[in-house]
C-alpha cells in the first residue's frame, strides 16, 4: 500500500479494532517496513490521535482514549447519542444488524473519554429496554466478545450450564447470535474438540488470551442456523423417531445441520429423531422429508393420532 493517506486510514482502522498490535503485525498488514510504520504512526499523532508505543521485543502500538475525541469524527453529544443507540440495539438484538452494532460499539467505546463514558452509562442505566430482565446482557460484555470474534483471539471463561454445573472453557470465538430473546455465543471448544453454543448470561470471568487462531468452517449455513439447530436439539415434551429408507450421507446432505442426532440403523435405514414443544411443531418436521424417501415413524399414541387426523384433513383438502 504505497499511498500514505490510504495507508494511514488503514492503520487507524486496525488500531480501532484491537487493543494492542505488535509493530511486526501492523507492518505485515500494511505491507510496509517498520520504519515506514513509525512514520505513519507519527502522522496520526499529528492529527491528535493518541497512539502510544510500547518499546522492546514484544512492543507495539495501541490507540489510547483521549481527553477529546479525534478530529473530524463526532462531537460529544453525537458520540453519546450514538453510543446509547448502539448499546440499546446490541442488547435488544434489533433487526439484522446486531454484529454491525457490536462492532461499531466496540470501536466507539474504546475512544470515548471518561466523562463521556459516564454520561453513556447513566443514560443506559435509566433506559428500560423492552426485553425481559433475565435476557439483558451488559454491553461491555457483548463488546468484549465481539472483539475476540473479530480478532480471532482465543478466550477463556467460566460457564454454568442449565443444571448449575460450572466448568472452565477455552474456546475459539466465532459469532454472537440473538435467539429466542436471549444472546448466544458460538465457538469451537478447544478442550472438547467440537462446536458449542453458550448462553452469554451464564458466562463469567472472561479472559482474552492474546493467542490468535485460524478460523474454522462452521458446520451450518451461518451461526444463526447453528444456534437454532442447537436450541431445537434439546429434549422436547413430544419426541419421535423417523425411520428413513436412505443412507446416512443422503440424510446429512439433504437436512444439513438439522440432521443432528441421525444415526445409521444398520438395515438400510436411518433413525432421525425429531421433537417439539407442541405436537404440531413435531409434525412440521415431517413436511421436509423428500417425496422420494420412504419413511415410517415410531411415536407416542397421541402423536400418532394427531398425525392420522392431519393426514385425513390434508386428503380432504386436496
Amino acid at each position: 500500500m504505497s499511498d500514505p493517506t490510504a495507508r494511514a486510514l488503514r492503520l487507524l482502522s486496525l488500531l480501532q479494532t484491537h487493543r494492542f498490535w505488535t509493530g511486526a503485525e501492523l507492518a505485515q498488514r500494511l505491507g510496509v517496513s517498520e520504519r515506514t510504520l513509525r512514520r505513519d504512526v507519527d502522522r496520526l499523532r499529528e492529527l491528535d490521535y493518541r497512539v502510544i508505543a510500547q518499546p522492546g521485543a514484544a512492543g507495539g502500538y495501541q490507540l489510547e482514549s483521549g481527553s477529546n475525541l479525534p478530529p473530524l469524527l463526532l462531537d460529544d453529544d453525537e458520540a453519546v447519542a450514538i453510543a446509547v443507540g448502539l448499546r440499546t440495539a446490541a442488547v435488544q438484538g434489533v433487526g439484522d444488524g446486531e454484529q454491525t452494532s457490536l462492532s461499531a460499539l466496540a470501536k466507539l467505546e474504546q475512544l470515548l473519554p471518561r466523562n463521556l463514558r459516564r454520561r453513556v452509562a447513566a443514560l443506559q442505566e435509566h433506559t428500560i429496554p423492552s426485553v425481559r430482565p433475565d435476557a439483558r446482557i451488559a454491553a461491555a460484555v457483548l463488546a468484549q466478545l465481539a472483539l475476540t470474534c473479530r480478532d480471532h483471539e482465543r478466550l477463556r471463561f467460566r460457564y454454568t450450564d442449565a443444571v448449575g454445573t460450572a466448568s472452565a472453557r477455552h474456546v475459539e470465538p466465532h459469532s454472537l447470535v440473538p435467539h429466542d430473546r436471549r444472546w448466544y455465543f458460538v465457538a469451537w471448544d478447544v478442550d472438547r474438540a467440537d462446536w458449542r453454543t453458550f448462553r452469554i448470561d451464564r458466562m463469567g470471568e472472561l479472559q482474552a488470551t492474546g493467542a490468535r487462531f485460524t478460523p474454522r468452517e462452521l458446520p451450518a449455513v451461518d451461526a444463526a442456523e447453528f444456534v437454532r439447530v442447537a436450541h431445537h436439539s434439546v429434549r422436547h415434551r413430544y419426541e419421535a423417531v423417523v425411520h428413513l429408507r436412505a443412507s446416512l450421507d443422503q440424510v446429512r446432505d439433504y437436512f444439513g445441520p438439522w440432521s443432528s442426532g441421525a444415526r445409521d440403523a444398520g438395515d438400510g435405514t436411518v433413525d432421525w429423531p425429531i421433537g417439539g414443544t407442541l405436537v404440531p411443531e413435531l409434525l412440521s418436521g415431517l413436511l421436509w422429508i423428500p417425496p422420494d424417501i420412504p419413511w415410517t415413524i415410531t411415536c407416542a399414541p397421541e402423536v400418532a393420532e394427531a398425525l392420522r387426523v392431519f393426514g385425513v384433513r390434508v386428503a380432504e383438502a386436496v
